[in-house]
């Protein structure tokens, strides 16, 4: 038998709450970056999605103003459709192409997250760990 008394003693509980307050603070700026991290990229999907959606927007109007005219000129002439008929044509082929790339920009958007998902599920598991713990 040992005659010595132990000398370590156990952790007050002072210096666990210390020590538990610490690891939130610390689990709170890890969150914190993350947060920030996954804003940027959902910043980026935006200029993306609104950069395409401009592009197809800007192609429309473009194409609409400088094609139909001579589209629709060279439909009177080559196929003798009356002026309404060439100029209906080429109204509806640029109707449909416009259409296209603003659906395209449309479904790039439906793919931003407001609230960024793996920022969202890691508050949850913190939030159940700290539950938890008390």
């Amino acid at each position: 038998m040992s005659d010595r008394i132990p000398t370590e003693l156990p952790p007050s509980l002072a210096s666990q709450l210390g020590g538990i307050v610490s690891d939130v603070q610390m689990l709170l700026r890890h969150e914190i970056a993350l947060a920030k991290t996954e804003m940027l990229t959902e910043c980026h999907k935006a200029k993306t999605a609104a950069g395409s959606m401009a592009v197809g927007a800007g192609t429309l109007a473009l194409g609409g103003i400088l094609l139909c005219v001579s589209v629709a000129c060279v439909l009177h002439e080559v196929a003798g459709l009356p002026w309404w008929g060439s100029f209906l044509s080429v109204g509806g082929v640029l109707a449909v192409l416009g259409a296209v790339l603003f659906y395209t920009g449309c479904n790039r958007a439906a793919h931003l997250h407001v609230i960024p998902p793996q920022t969202a599920e890691t508050m949850k598991e913190n939030v159940q760990w700290l539950r938890n713990q008390t």
